[in-house]
């Protein structure tokens, strides 16, 4: 996977050839300015490696404001946005009981590093309807989430390896920040600079959708590996969607031989139902983290478990997780109007249909053109793969000259009023908030795009 993400970083920024299309480029020029003075400020212009646009044309768009299903950027150019600050904004921006509730809370303070009935509120609002889990801990980020649930999982087993798949990504602390070696089993190597070789190797990597990987896997390393963890939905490296019985055995090789499963629902969490992949596929790990969509956006974290399991963590157990903004009183009341609007009657069941509808649309098109172009989707979740596979499910299988493709139907959609994440190895997600005429203008736009990348086949 890691090799795919470097290929998102490199390229030189304002890489963008001369328009033989037909549709004028947006207008960059504020977007532009802003980027040259941030260079300045922060390491390549920015403070997370993705906004770069590296991956594709121009200089990354510095956003003014959001509304619905739409963003504006800093020269005023409108989109349809299928971003969704990258999933959690399952409402749309600026939703107003989310906007009224934070208005609310604010009046009261910001922060008080002290509990508040808010973290029960929402606490109650999410175990009350998700029975995978019976205690949950909030943290500040889906990064948090995983090195906790990592910790826990090395405290209750005793054990210090950790099993994690290549294509599958938890965020950037130590242990998980590594990448496969050669081999059918390997530990992991390091993909960052500053991370001690030691660390990457308590990390085994192994290839998504391989049994006999995992098999291999565990007689290698009898009684060491103290947790699994897998994205059940991996899709932070095009989305590589698994099959219900791999995922089953994946449950019972764990139980088997008495190591944690940790589904890092951080993407898929409340977006595939309310009680996310886990409950998508009706099988129950033994520790879920989730992520930004159970505070509205803003920036929180959890991981959940049994009781007995979360029993462990401090000030009752053993295992030590702390922080001064967990349960942040804004973040909690932007859950709870956030969550409280998922459990309404038939929103999973319009979300899906909508998300089904248009992305069907697209697969006639592209098929009736003998296009060599899928769209992968479950829930409100797609992915847009340039390949004639009828299933992704391994990082290896994603051809990265495909990524050309992409680079110029990202320009093509820009021009026509279409957001979508800077990089083809990005899924996009549909939110309540967009409607019939945003999907058709947004499905018109991906067709003019597909025919002018296909133009020259």
């Amino acid at each position: 996977m890691f090799d795919s993400i470097k290929k998102i970083f490199a390229g030189n920024e304002g890489d963008m050839p001369v328009n033989t299309s037909g549709k004028p480029d947006i207008s960059r020029e504020k977007s532009a300015s802003l980027y040259e003075k941030a260079k300045s400020y922060f390491p390549g212009g920015v403070n997370s490696p993705v906004r770069a646009f590296k991956s594709v044309y121009g200089t990354p768009l510095f956003i003014e404001k959001g509304d619905g299903s739409h963003l504006w950027d800093a020269d005023g150019n409108e989109f349809i946005d299928f971003c969704c600050s990258w999933g959690p904004l399952i409402l749309g921006h600026n939703n107003a009981r989310i906007k009224d509730k934070v208005i609310e809370t604010i009046q009261h303070g910001m922060s008080f590093g002290a509990p508040t009935a808010l973290e029960n509120e929402l606490a109650e609002l999410i175990l009350k309807n998700n029975k995978f889990i019976e205690k949950i801990r909030f943290v500040s980020s889906g990064t948090e989430a995983v090195m906790s649930a990592i910790r826990l999982a090395r405290g209750v087993t005793k054990r210090d390896k950790v099993l994690k798949f290549e294509g599958c990504y938890h965020g950037h602390s130590d242990s998980l920040l590594v990448k496969a070696g050669s081999g059918l089993v390997t530990f992991g190597e390091t993909s960052s600079a500053g991370i001690p070789k030691a660390f990457a190797e308590e990390t085994i990597v192994v290839s998504l959708n391989d049994r006999e990987a995992l098999k291999t896997a565990f007689e290698e390393f009898k009684d060491q590996i103290a947790a699994v963890i897998i994205e059940p939905v991996p899709a932070n490296n095009g989305l590589l969607l698994q099959e219900k019985e791999y995922l089953q055995f994946l449950r019972d090789i764990c139980t088997q031989n008495g190591t944690l499963l940790i589904f890092d629902e951080v993407i898929s969490g409340f977006r595939l139902g309310f009680e996310g992949a886990a409950g998508y596929y009706q099988i129950k790990p033994d520790i879920i983290t989730y992520g930004k969509i159970i505070g509205g956006g803003l920036p929180v974290g959890a991981y959940g478990a049994s009781a007995e399991i979360m029993d462990h963590i401090s000030p009752v157990g053993s295992v030590y997780q702390a922080g001064t903004l967990s349960g942040n009183p804004v973040a909690m009341a932007a859950g709870i109007a956030q969550l409280s609007e998922l459990l309404r009657m038939g929103f999973y069941r319009d979300l899906n249909n909508k998300t089904e509808e248009f992305v069907e649309s697209i697969r006639r098109f592209a098929a009736a053109r003998s296009y060599k172009f899928k769209v992968f989707s479950i829930g409100s979740i797609f992915w847009f793969a340039f390949t004639d596979k009828a299933a992704v499910r391994t990082a290896e299988e994603i051809d990265p000259a495909s990524m050309e493709k992409f680079k110029k139907m990202h320009r093509e959609l820009l021009n026509r009023g279409i957001y979508l994440g800077p990089s083809g190895y990005e899924v996009g997600f549909i939110s309540a908030a967009h409607n019939k005429i945003d999907l058709e203008k947004a499905k018109r736009a991906i067709f003019e795009s597909l025919d002018l990348v296909f133009k020259d086949r």
